[in-house]
């Protein structure tokens, strides 16, 4: 995965409370708790700051956590430790996880067997575990089914809810052939792909049936 300059090698562990209890005194209304984890395609652009926002607009409460390294795939995250912490405290209702696109049979393995580990431990802790689905370079545009199927078939054998933003987003391009969701480096989002991917992370945590 391609590198940012330093300013965005991010350790970034940050809980933001929107709407919450508190501030609006309905005590009945729930605050929803997401942990993120994953790496520069959620934290460029503060996917889960823009994802809380789209929640906001649909009357739900979101407090999040965000644990995103440069280049880490779920299993650099699980060999750091730091996460099973954060699952075991029970502190969520969702656990959205992510890597690269993941075409390849070393990325499909990880997605399959690195994320029965995220599965089990979320099952013990009240958790749902969460796929967001990601896309290819524009430079590998020719292995997006690939990605759309890894991660399918990971959130389907580890009973998780899928995330399909790489599929709406080859949706898009395929009705359109506009590119507008990829940045510059025809990678990393866009502003308005990162927009897209949290309305679909929204409908599909919320109102999915």
């Amino acid at each position: 995965m391609p590198k940012y300059h330093s300013f965005f090698v991010i350790i970034f562990l940050a809980s933001t409370l929107v709407f919450g209890q508190e501030k609006n005194g309905n005590s009945s209304k729930k605050v929803y708790h997401v942990l993120f984890v994953g790496n520069s395609l959620t934290y460029i652009n503060n996917l889960p700051e823009l994802v809380k926002n789209q929640a906001a607009l649909r009357g739900i409460s979101v407090d999040y956590t965000l644990l995103a390294f440069p280049d880490y795939a779920i299993i650099d995250h699980w060999k750091d430790g730091k996460v099973q912490k954060l699952i075991s405290s029970q502190n969520f209702d969702f656990v959205i996880i992510q890597q690269g696109p993941s075409s390849q049979n070393e990325g499909r393995e990880m997605l399959l067997n690195d994320g029965q580990k995220y599965s089990e431990l979320c099952q013990l802790n009240h958790a749902k575990l969460c796929y967001f689905m990601v896309w290819p370079a524009l430079t590998y545009y020719h292995t997006f089914n690939k990605v759309i199927g890894n991660y399918s078939d990971a959130a389907k054998k580890n009973h998780a809810l899928l995330l399909p933003v790489g599929k709406v987003w080859k949706t898009h391009f395929d009705d359109t052939s506009n590119f507008d969701y990829y940045g510059s480096d025809g990678f990393h989002p866009s502003l308005k792909g990162s927009q897209v991917a949290a309305k679909i992370i929204v409908e599909n945590l919320f109102f999915s049936k």
